[in-house]
């Protein structure tokens, strides 16, 4: 895996059938904090109930990061994952569905989500790696550009999220 790792009281690994209401209900809690609610946001789409299964797919992954509560306790409180990009060419997957509470904001999380999530998507033999948002996301945005993605002004695929504004190309290269 990449050099970015999360601090010792957080970890990422693969998401597993447990998880799947916890990122459920992490989705609809923080899509709403940016106004992306209702058709044409990741929030409607029927696999937020069941991300295990929709990643299980071939040439995809999703990742959960667990914060440790210091009493043995790890809790998921985000994920991220990859997936090749619906309507797209064979070359390009999509960032999907990456999401945090407030509670691991700031503390490395993204960075190191989105180092796990580029290298699954290289692993699977992607050359690009293709992300859609929202205005307001500045955060998440700053996150993007800082990991090589470059604004592109078009969306790409056929996503079915007409709610986002904002688009993201990453070429993806073996380092």
């Amino acid at each position: 895996m990449s050099s970015t790792t999360p601090p010792a009281s957080l970890r990422i690994r693969p998401i597993e059938a447990r998880d799947d209401a916890a990122i459920a209900a992490i989705i609809r809690t923080v899509m709403p904090e940016f106004g992306a609610t209702g058709c044409g946001f990741a929030i409607s789409d029927p696999e937020v109930d069941w991300m295990h299964r929709a990643y299980a797919e071939p040439r995809s992954a999703y990742f959960v990061v667990e914060r440790d509560h210091g009493d043995g306790r790890w809790v998921v409180e985000g994920g991220g994952g990859v997936a090749p990009l619906v309507g797209g060419d064979e070359g390009t997957c999509e960032l999907r569905k990456m999401y945090f509470l407030p509670s691991v904001r700031g503390l490395g999380a993204g960075a190191a989500m989105m180092a796990h999530c580029l290298d699954a998507a290289r692993s699977f033999g992607f050359t690009h790696c293709y992300l859609e948002t929202l205005t307001g996301m500045d955060a998440a945005m700053r996150l993007y550009e800082r990991s090589g993605f470059r604004r592109i002004d078009h969306a790409m695929g056929a996503t079915g999220h007409g709610g986002c504004n904002t688009f993201y190309l990453r070429e993806l290269h073996d380092s």
